[in-house]
């Protein structure tokens, strides 16, 4: 077969890939192979051969070429993908060699062998090699339930190749990191020069529980730099500006924030442009449940089941749907199914645990919530909800200590430190639950919602315990700026005005409160103790 044949062929081969031919890609590279014997058409041909789901037969070839799959790492990670397909993960390991990871991510080879992480592909625009194969290894040792190793391998191939996002997306939603170790990692990547935007993004991604004005500036400066860009290249400039997955990563930033309704209109105008974005999907679910949209889940449910028989995702919504209309029993059963599908889905561990929560029944909340702490050794979330339902049987010691290894996890979340305020309150440590209410309020104090004004209302309950009237009357009067429908605000303010002796202050808001709850007994009763001593201070001036 003459050159220009071959060459022909060659590129016959690439355009049938291209098209997604594979059977006719492999008749033609294997007599491209067949004629020249060289090793890049062999592996054009193994390639041909992975795509076309061929593995056991593209392995076998591309080990009857041992010599040139000692010496040429493209070989030996193409032979490990094929076991990968195969669910072959100690041969997988096996063939990617002997190596050691540290706790910085950093690889050191066991042997002398600077063919194994010798990079064939290293051009600056594509992905590092031996980035892609310890992301490889990484996904091996998860597939064995060996999670320490694989977040190790997921680091080193991060630091790789910052552009393995593959692997930051493993870390990040599989919470294998805390929010400190994300930082950490984050900040030692070495980003190309023309990467900026790429660190801004990654840095959005993992800020989520930071200060809001902290988080809004990254999501700024990505804006910026993403104009800055535009002026060279305007499509990509505007087109990265309205991505799909920097507007999830908002979206998520407001689910975390409490601003519930301001996240479900982003997620739903994504899903409208994207409505197979499953990051989004799976954001906007939380959303919904949040503002109690039931039939919002119940169309997202039947769609995904539908699309996504086999998806954690898709059992997941109709947990959720069955959850939002209070039916804990299906709810329990379908988030069981989703972490049968997937037990790494974090999600589907929390709602079983919440689904046996809401029924009070604690144990098997308890024993749903640990598992996710062990699986998930970065989400802080199971380790909260460990601590609620201690506080909820009234064992606040046990609470605190959960709480304080919650915040460990993640020193940032809000929602940590207001339940901090509420244990040192129910043990009567009042000075110690004021200064974790404002240690709370200082990272959400530029957007109060509705759900952060029960921190307020105890916050007020804590100053009236220390006698700080005037302090406590002030954030009675900030919570009911949130909610002016909040009976124990109302209470509080009277309880406070009565205290204080101003009677004509405390009957009113008494009255309020009991126009919110009539049959409210402590209001009811505190009102004619306020009454009758109005009428002894009346009678006493006459």
């Amino acid at each position: 077969m003459r050159e220009e044949e071959v060459d022909r062929l060659r590129g016959v081969v690439r355009d049938c890939v291209s098209k997604h031919l594979y059977s006719s890609a492999i008749f033609f590279a294997d007599k491209v192979a067949l004629a020249t014997g060289d090793p890049a058409d062999i592996y054009m041909q193994a390639q041909a051969l992975f795509l076309g789901r061929h593995y056991r037969r593209a392995l076998h070839l591309l080990s009857s070429s041992p010599h040139v799959l000692l010496q040429d790492l493209r070989f030996r990670y193409l032979a490990a993908k094929c076991l990968e397909e195969l669910k072959e993960w100690h041969q997988c390991l096996t063939m990617l060699g002997d190596a050691k990871v540290d706790e910085d991510g950093n690889v050191h080879a066991q042997k002398d062998n600077s063919a194994m992480y010798l990079d064939k592909d290293g051009e600056d625009h594509e992905i590092n090699t031996t980035a892609a194969i310890c992301f490889l290894r990484g996904k091996a040792y998860e597939a064995l339930d060996n999670r320490a190793q694989a977040r190790l391998w997921y680091k080193a191939a991060v630091k790789a190749d910052p552009l393995c996002y593959e692997a930051l997306e493993c870390l990040v939603d599989n919470y294998m990191l805390t929010c400190e170790e994300e930082s950490s990692l984050l900040s030692s990547l070495q980003f190309g020069k023309d990467d900026r935007w790429l660190s801004t993004f990654y840095s959005c991604l993992i800020k989520k529980h930071d200060k809001e004005h902290v988080v809004e500036a990254k999501f700024r400066e990505l804006e910026r730099e993403t104009c800055a860009i535009s002026s060279s290249n305007s499509s990509f400039g505007h087109t990265l500006r309205n991505n799909s997955d920097l507007l999830a990563c908002k979206a998520e930033y407001y689910y975390q924030c409490g601003e519930y309704h301001k996240c479900f209109e982003l997620t739903s105008a994504l899903l409208e442009r994207d409505p197979f974005h499953l990051k989004c999907i799976l954001v906007h679910l939380a959303a919904a449940v949040e503002l109690g949209h039931s039939n919002d889940l119940y169309l997202m449910a039947c769609s995904l089941v539908k699309d996504y028989p086999q998806k954690s995702l898709s059992w997941f919504a109709v947990g959720c749907y069955y959850y939002c209309i209070k039916k804990y029993d299906q709810a329990r059963r379908y988030f069981c199914k989703s972490t049968s599908l997937d037990g790494t889905f974090p999600p589907a561990w929390i709602g079983t645990g919440n689904a046996y929560a809401s029924q009070e029944e604690s144990d098997q909340a308890m024993a749903a919530f640990r598992t996710a702490a062990r699986l998930f050794p970065g989400c802080h979330l199971p380790t909260l909800y460990i601590g609620m339902e201690y506080m909820r049987t009234h064992n606040f010691k046990l609470a605190e200590q959960f709480f304080l290894q919650a915040k460990k996890i993640c020193p940032s979340d809000p929602l940590v430190d207001n339940e901090l305020g509420v244990v040192a309150y129910h043990m009567k440590e009042y000075q110690k639950a004021v200064q974790w209410f404002e240690m709370t309020l200082d990272h959400v104090a530029c957007s109060l919602s509705e759900m952060w004004e029960p921190t307020l209302v105890n916050l007020a309950h804590a100053q009236r315990k220390l006698k700080r009237y005037h302090k406590a009357i002030s954030y009675y009067e900030k919570a009911l700026t949130v909610s002016t429908r909040n009976l124990s605000a109302f209470a509080g303010l009277a309880y406070t005005y009565h205290l204080q002796d101003n009677l004509d202050a405390a009957i009113t808001y008494y009255h309020k409160a009991l126009w919110l709850k009539p049959d409210d007994q402590f209001c009811t009763e505190m009102l004619t103790l306020a009454l009758e001593d109005e009428c002894r201070g009346t009678g006493q001036r006459r």
